[in-house]
C-alpha cells in the first residue's frame, strides 16, 4: 500500500481508535502500583500517542503531499536528475525534450488510447534562457484514430510556491479530473502542461521578468506555449491556450492572462492573491522600478490597462480564505469586453481539499472558453 493511499490512512486511524478503546478498557485493571501495572500504563499511553501522531501525519501528508512514497519518506529516493543538452538537432528546435512517460492514475487499462499518457519533459526557453521540467498530460483522444488530424487546446497548470509539479498529478489529480469531466460530457479533451512557477528554484520570482535575473514571465508567456505547440498537436493561437493555478500559481495565471491576452484566452486563479509578494523568498524583484511594481499589481492593471477580450475565473470562500475582499475587488474592476466568473465556497481554507472542490468546475469553465482549432 502506497504512502498516500486511502487504505494506509484508514488502517492507521482504525488502529489508533482501537488502541484508544483498549486503553480505556484496560485502565482500571492497570491501576495497581506494581511495576508491571505502571509499565502497562506507560506502554499503552505511548503506543496510543504514537498511533495518533502517525494518523495525523498521514492525514497531513495525504492533504499536502509532502512525501510521495515510502522511499521518499525514508530518504531512499535517490534517483539522480537527468542532464539534457539542448544543442542544435537534439530536440531543442521545438524547445521540448521528452525524458520519460508514465501512465495517468485513471481507471480503464494501460493503453494511451484508453487512459492517456503523461510525458516528463524539459522545456528549453529560447527567449528567456530558462530550462524547466514539466509534465504534459495527453488525453486518450490524442491517441485515437478519429482524432489523428485534430489539434487540441492546451492549459498551463501551475502549483503554488514552493510546491512541486507532482502535486498537480497526485495531490490535486488534474489528469484524473480532466478525464472524468470529458467522460461525463462536461468538457472537451485538453492537453495539460503541468509545472511549478518556481523556474529558478529556490527563488520565488512571482512570474516577473526580474531585471538582471530570471525572465520568468517571458518563459511562461512566450517560450512555453511556442515550444509545446511545436512539439505536440496543440494550436498556437490565444483561443487555443488557457492558464490556471492555485495560490502563487493562481496569481501567475491571472497575471499572464491579464498582460498577455494575445497568448491566453482564459485564465483561472484558485485562491489567488492579486499583488506580487515581496519577501525573503522573492528577493528584490523590481530593483526600484515602480512602474514594474505597479504592473505586477493586478488590481492596478485592471484600472490602467485597456480591457481585452479575455476571460477570468477567480475563487475564494466566505470562511477560511484571506482573499475574499481582494477577489471581490478584482471582479468589480474587470471591464468589457473582458469577462469574469467566480467560484465562492461557503467554507474552505487555503489547502488541497479546497482546490480539489474547485478544479472540476474550473476545468469545465476553461473548456468552454478554449477552441481546438
Amino acid at each position: 500500500m502506497g504512502l498516500t493511499s486511502n487504505a494506509v490512512l484508514a488502517v492507521a486511524v482504525s488502529l489508533a481508535v482501537a488502541l484508544f478503546t483498549v486503553t480505556v478498557w484496560l485502565w482500571p485493571r492497570l491501576a495497581a502500583r506494581s511495576a508491571g501495572a505502571v509499565a502497562g500504563r506507560i506502554g499503552l499511553l505511548l503506543a496510543t500517542q504514537l498511533l495518533v501522531f502517525v494518523s495525523v501525519g498521514l492525514l497531513a501528508n495525504h492533504s499536502f503531499l509532502f512525501y510521495g512514497s515510502w522511499d521518499d519518506l525514508w530518504g531512499r529516493q535517490q534517483e539522480l536528475g537527468t542532464v539534457v543538452d539542448h544543442g542544435a538537432g537534439t530536440g531543442a528546435t521545438g524547445g521540448v525534450v521528452r525524458t520519460g512517460a508514465q501512465r495517468p492514475d485513471v481507471p480503464g487499462g494501460s493503453r494511451p488510447a484508453t487512459v492517456g499518457r503523461i510525458d516528463r519533459v524539459v522545456v528549453a526557453g529560447r527567449a528567456s534562457g530558462i530550462d524547466s521540467p514539466a509534465y504534459v498530460y495527453l488525453p486518450p483522444e490524442y491517441f485515437q484514430p478519429e482524432y489523428a488530424r485534430r489539434t487540441f487546446p492546451a492549459v498551463v497548470v501551475l502549483t503554488g510556491y514552493p510546491g512541486t509539479a507532482e502535486n498537480l498529478i497526485k495531490g490535486l489529480r488534474y489528469p484524473r479530473t480532466a478525464q472524468e469531466r470529458v467522460r461525463a460530457g462536461a468538457s472537451q479533451p485538453m492537453v495539460l502542461v503541468m509545472l511549478r512557477p518556481t523556474v529558478a528554484p529556490p527563488r520565488d520570482t512571482e512570474c516577473v521578468d526580474v531585471p538582471g535575473g530570471p525572465r520568468t514571465e517571458t518563459f511562461f508567456a512566450e517560450d512555453l506555449p511556442r515550444a509545446v505547440s511545436r512539439t505536440y498537436r496543440v494550436g498556437d493561437r490565444a483561443r487555443n491556450w488557457g492558464v490556471m493555478g492555485n495560490s502563487t500559481g493562481g496569481y501567475c495565471a491571472l497575471k499572464l492572462g491579464l498582460h498577455h491576452p494575445d497568448r491566453f484566452a482564459a485564465s483561472a486563479g484558485l485562491s489567488a492573491y492579486y499583488k506580487a509578494a515581496e519577501d525573503p523568498t522573492t528577493g528584490d524583484l523590481f530593483h526600484g522600478d515602480d512602474a514594474a511594481r505597479r504592473r505586477a499589481d493586478l488590481l492596478w492593471s485592471l484600472d490602467h490597462r485597456a480591457p481585452a477580450d479575455s476571460s477570468f475565473l477567480v475563487t475564494t470562500s466566505l470562511k477560511g480564505e484571506g482573499n475574499l475582499r481582494a477577489t471581490r475587488q478584482f471582479i468589480d474592476r474587470v471591464k468589457a469586453p473582458a469577462r469574469v466568473s467566480s467560484i465562492v465556497l461557503d467554507s474552505g481554507g487555503h489547502n488541497f481539499n479546497t482546490w480539489r472542490r474547485e478544479i472540476p468546475g474550473a476545468l469545465e469553465w476553461m473548456s468552454g472558453r478554449l477552441s481546438a482549432e
